[in-house]
Order: C-alpha cells, then structure tokens, then sequence
C-alpha cells in the first residue's frame, strides 16, 4: 500500500490561499514567500555551521588519540592529553545528539513550492577529454621503430608545419592533421633545427624554432591537465594570441634559449664529425705496424726530417750511420711500422714514401735490416 502521508503537511502555495477583500493580497503573498525563504536560509546557515564544527570536532578527536598512542604513558603531557580527550569525548556525544535533532526537524518540515519541485533524478554528461597516451613502457628500440614509422608517414606534414609563419595556420594544420600533435613531431622538428643550424641556414633555423616551442608548450599543457596533446591545440594558440605581456615574454624567453641550445648542439656536432673524419684518415694512413706516419714524422729529429723531406735515400742512410745504434734503430722501425720507410726486398732497393707531413701516406711493412 502507498503510504500518502507524507504529501500531508506540504506548505500551501501562496498564491492558492484566499485572504480577505480588504487585504493586500500581492504584498501578503510576498512577505509570507520571503519569510520562508528567510527560515530556509536560517536552516541553511545552521546546517553548515553544525558540519564544519562536526568536522573540527572529529578532527581533533583523531589527532589526540594519534597524541596519545605515541606519547609515552609516564609522559607528563599524558594527563593533559586525557584531559582534551575526555573534553572533546562530551563534545561528541552533544554533536550526535545535535544532528538527530536536525534530522528531525528536517523530517517535520513541510514542503513548499521552494522545495517539492526541486528535480529527484538529474543527470550529467560531461564530455571527458582523451586521457594521454603512455610510452613509459616502450623500449629503446620500440621507441626508435615508432619514430622511424611516424617520420615515413608523416614527413611531408612535418615540413608543412614547420614551415607555417601564422598561428591561425599553425592550429587549423595541427586541427586538421592531429596525428601530428605527440612527442615525435616536436624530436623531429629539434633534429631538423639543428640540422639547420649546422647548414648555416640561420634564419630558417629560428623559424622551425618557433614551431618546435608552440609543440613543446602544447606538449606541456597536456602533462599539467593530464589529457591528450590534441585536445590543448586550441587552448594553447587562444591563449598565446590573447596572452599578456608576462605569458608572452615567457614564450620568447624559451624561444630565445632553445635556440641557444641547437647553435650549441650544432657546433658540438660539428666538432665531432670533424674528429670523426679526422680519426677515419688517421685510420686510413695507418702503417703496417699500426703507426700514424704524421705522428712519427712530428717526432723524428730535425735530420731525419730533412732526409724525408729530400726523398734522399742516401743522406738517410748517411745520417743514421751517424747516431746512437740504438737510437737509430728506435728511430727507423717506427718509421717502417708508419709506413715511411720501406726496406727493400731481395734485389729490391730500399724505398722512401712521401713525408708524412705533407702527404701522411702508408705504406706495408717491412724489418730495418736494410739500413745502412
């Protein structure tokens, strides 16, 4: 059976109430609707006031409690702090009474047209944005493959982008080509920036630059709300095209240093491909005897220099005969060993190559025997 009786005490409508000939009945309506509303706020007003002190109230409970479990019980602070908890103790127990009171005359409250009309079911749809996508987990290698992949798919878009100069541009692009909008396209465009910058293209270099940092703060904004990159486009070139001064110096500031950092990063790479190239000759000229024959000829003494400098086979001969044995031997088979002195072989004669230091030449190995 429905049980009716409680649409028994609801509070009549003011305007349904008949009043007398002579008695403003606009005006009566009014003060009785704004007296309600005024016991509505009191009611209201009490309610959170009994919460937040309920709230206190609990809170301090615990903390004493916590107080009192890690103080040692000889502690002369345990008495005080059994003391508060006694105190807080009644407290509660006037709390809980105070909230079966209010409880109760919310039951006895009768409804009105303030409040039986208030909606019994609602519902919210709230259109979540895309959480963002986690590579934590990929390896190296998975890593690398997945960059080589975008960059076969999407290369020519990557160009596209980083050539656009508008940021009406740049968002409708990225808008209609949101693949675009992750991690690879912003390494993709720092290692065209620094491949730029190593071109000496300089002012093609800052342009690309300024694409790579619009990707890096999209980028940014999705870490902090935690959502997909390509749902902060949007977000992001509204507020860089509305941004105050502060927004906007910050952005140019970063601009400035990264483009610091690829001319930086570009003259560090050029240094190493210089040493890389120079390593691969001074493995190219490398002597039977695994010697640099630049290296051996900076270190010979002044008349050795000068006998390869002449390519005289004779004067070498005749200057050796001249020094130390010892140090001559030293001498003359690092020089086979770099590949500047060939001895010869049978009925062969005995041969110079060019002088390292204008050549740095090698040449196959061979013994000292045949000097002198």
């Amino acid at each position: 059976m429905v049980d009716y009786s409680k649409w028994k005490d609801i509070e009549i409508s003011d305007d349904e109430d008949e009043t007398h000939p002579n008695i403003d009945t606009p005006s009566l309506f009014r003060w009785r609707h704004q007296a309600r509303v005024e016991r509505m706020e009191e009611r209201r007003r009490e309610k959170e006031e009994f919460e937040q002190k309920k709230s206190e109230t609990y809170r301090k409970l615990s903390e004493t409690k916590r107080k009192i479990a890690e103080t040692d019980p000889n502690s002369p602070d345990m008495e005080s702090l059994k003391k508060a908890l006694n105190e807080l103790e009644k407290v509660e127990k006037e709390i809980k009474s105070k909230e079966e009171e209010l409880k109760k005359k919310e039951k006895q409250t009768p409804w009105n047209v303030d409040t039986i009309s208030a909606p019994g079911f609602t519902k919210t749809v709230i259109n979540t944005k895309p959480a963002r996508s986690k590579d934590e987990n990929l390896t190296e290698e998975e890593k690398e493959a997945k960059m080589k992949k975008f960059i076969k798919e999407n290369e020519k878009l990557l160009k596209q982008f980083g050539m656009l100069r508008k940021y009406d541009d740049s968002k409708k692009f990225l808008l209609d080509h949101n693949q675009l909008v992750c991690e690879e396209t912003a390494n993709y465009l720092v290692i065209w920036c620094i491949n730029l910058e190593m071109e000496e293209k300089h002012d093609l270099m800052a342009h690309v630059a300024h694409q790579t940092i619009c990707m890096q703060y999209i980028l940014e904004l999705s870490k902090q709300l935690d959502v997909d990159p390509r749902a902060c486009v949007g977000s992001f070139f509204s507020k860089i095209q509305l941004a105050e001064k502060t927004y906007k110096d910050s952005f140019d500031d970063e601009l400035e240093q990264f483009k610091a950092r690829i001319r930086k990063r570009a003259a560090e790479k050029i240094q190493e491909a210089i040493r890389e190239q120079e390593e691969e000759e001074r493995k190219a000229r490398l002597g039977p005897g695994g010697l640099d024959p630049v290296e051996v000829y900076e270190e010979l003494p002044d008349e050795l220099k000068k006998c390869f400098d002449a390519q005289d086979v004779p004067m070498l001969q005749e200057t050796i005969a001249k020094m130390p044995e010892q140090e001559a031997v030293y001498y003359m088979k690092r020089c086979v060993d770099a590949g500047l002195w060939v001895p010869g072989k049978n009925d062969e004669e005995p041969k110079m190559k060019e002088n390292a230091g204008e050549s740095g030449a090698a040449t196959s190995s061979a013994s000292t025997e045949d000097v002198d």
